[in-house]
């Protein structure tokens, strides 16, 4: 257990397994738990505004070491935010319009404790070499990413193969700002 933490107890309000791998990396103790919210029937498509709605969607009270997280990502290409692809064809069609450019990757992320929220947002940009057709394809049929914003995962073969250029956060790109989370929850359990 990681000392700083050894009191408090991290609530992870997401069903990605990216984000448990990086918070189980980070030895902050954890428990997942759910949280009811149809992000389709939100409205505003703003980063920190989602991860905010999804952390007040959660109203079981919150005990004096508790911090609940809450988090959102978006793939935006020329301002087009490029959502969770809702099958194979979609998918193969947001990786043709991020190839042979560079996009964005926003993250926000919502602190709440029994005392105070903190919400933050992250910004990493990507460049990705042109692929070809069958390389697409390939990734789609072996990988499978209609689970994730923008048909990809940096940490897959995709992203191994295809990007050249990054600037900024590479595990916000993953679905959480690693080193900017562990600063905010620093200064929520000093309080």
């Amino acid at each position: 257990m990681n000392p700083p933490f050894e009191n408090f107890v991290l609530l992870l309000g997401t069903r990605s397994p990216r984000r448990r791998q990086l918070i189980e990396g980070m030895d902050i103790p954890f428990r997942t738990v759910e949280i009811a919210f149809e992000e389709e029937k939100y409205p505003e498509k703003e980063v920190v505004a989602l991860a905010k709605a999804k952390n007040l969607s959660y109203t079981t009270p919150l005990r004096n070491h508790e911090i609940l997280l809450t988090a959102d990502t978006l793939v935006i290409s020329d301002d087009e935010i490029l959502g969770k692809p809702r099958n194979e064809n979609e998918a193969i069609r947001m990786l043709e319009r991020l190839s042979g450019k560079t996009h964005r990757v926003e993250t926000g992320v919502c602190l709440r404790s029994a005392k105070e929220m903190r919400c933050f947002k992250e910004q990493t940009l990507i460049r990705f070499k042109r692929f070809s057709d069958e390389e697409i394809r390939y990734y789609v049929k072996h990988y499978r990413p209609l689970d994730k914003a923008g048909a990809y995962g940096i940490q897959e073969w995709l992203g191994l193969i295809g990007v050249e250029k990054i600037e900024g956060d590479y595990y916000n790109v993953m679905g959480l700002p690693t080193a900017k989370l562990w600063d905010a929850l620093l200064r929520m359990i000093k309080k």
